[in-house]
Order: C-alpha cells, then structure tokens, then sequence
C-alpha cells in the first residue's frame, strides 16, 4: 500500500507493518495516530524501544528475555531446582508466571517444528534443553507446547529426544482447547493445565 507521506513515516508505517497482526492499513492508522500524540506517546515510545533494545538480552540458560543474564528465574535462590517446563515463546513463560502456580524453571525453545515453515530442530534450542536436562537435580521436564500440530509433533520429537534422560517427561493437562496457545490463555485454564499435567507414555 503505498501512502503519500514524507519519506520517514513511509519507512515507518513499512516497519510497523512488519509486526505480526499489523498491515498496511493498521500500521498506517498506527503511526498516524502516533503522530497525533507527539508528545505524550511517540516520543516516550521511542525512547523505551530504543532503551529496550540496548539493555534487554536473551537469557543465556532458559532464552527468556529481562535486562541480567542469566534472567531473574535463572538466578533466583526460590526456585524449584528439579523441574524444566518447556514452552515456545518467551511471551508462554510471562503467561505461566502470570498464573502463580509454577516455580520451577523454563527453557524457551523459540518457535515450534514445522514441515510446512521448513523449521527443524536445529532451528531451536532443542539440543540445549537435552544438556539441561541432563543434570542430576533436574527429575521432570513439563512440555508446555501449544494444542496445535506443530505443538503436538514438536512435544512427540522432545519426548523420544529426552527417553534416554533420568526426567519424568509430562505435558499440560487437556484443560487446553484443541488449536489453543498458551499467551491467550486465562490465567485459571493456564493454572489448572499445569496442576493436572499428564506423564507421557514410555517416560
């Protein structure tokens, strides 16, 4: 969609409109209205992005994002050692803590295998949730996949790749809808999921 801005807010209705949900036309009513409030959200926005992006790394453990690394869970003294629960994205681990029920660690695998997308295990952080799990004080690791297929066969690939692991391997109880992903979640659905999680056959 081409607009008849100045050259700067066409790069940046064309970034926004790079985020996911957002398209030409939303990321057009977006910046305008941005432009609308100047003063009291453009400039205050731009300074926390630039802030955010100098001062916020990825955890080098478990991939979660916050301004220490390791991140505050990493490094926190009050959290149970023994279990890992592995979720997607970064936005699954805030929607866990959100919920109060889990106090273990986590490990952000960053997106899920799919044949379709060409996304191979390779892709993600599969390879260091196996050395993690390998620890002696880990005893269970909770896959925390979204109900779509792609959970389902990312769930089914880390639950061989770990067999040979001394972990207790479970997964969200089926309080998840078919097709659901754990950032939509409420926080109850999300609390009962984990309290109701299931042991995987053959782990």
């Amino acid at each position: 969609m081409k607009t008849q801005g100045p050259g700067e807010l066409n790069r940046m209705i064309y970034l926004l409109s790079k985020l996911p949900g957002l398209g030409p036309r939303s990321s057009t009513r977006m910046a305008l209205q941005l432009f609308k409030q100047r003063d009291a959200l453009m400039r205050p926005l731009a300074k926390a992005i630039s802030e955010a992006a100098e001062a916020v790394v990825a955890c080098d453990v478990c991939g979660n994002l916050d301004s220490a690394n390791p991140c505050g869970i990493c490094s926190s003294e009050n959290r149970q050692t023994t279990t890992i629960c592995v979720v997607k994205e970064v936005g699954d681990v805030w929607a866990l803590e959100r919920s109060g029920v889990y106090r273990g660690y986590y490990h952000v695998l960053g997106g899920l295998l799919s044949a379709l997308d060409g996304v191979s295990p390779e892709d993600l952080r599969c390879e260091d949730l196996i050395k993690r799990a390998s620890n002696p004080d880990v005893s269970e690791v909770i896959l925390a996949m979204d109900a779509t297929i792609d959970g389902q066969t990312t769930a089914h690939y880390l639950s061989e790749a770990l067999s040979e692991s001394n972990v207790r391997i479970s997964r969200l109880a089926r309080g998840m809808p078919v097709g659901g992903e754990l950032d939509f979640l409420d926080d109850g659905t999300l609390a009962q999921a984990l309290k109701a999680r299931a042991k995987l056959a053959g782990s």
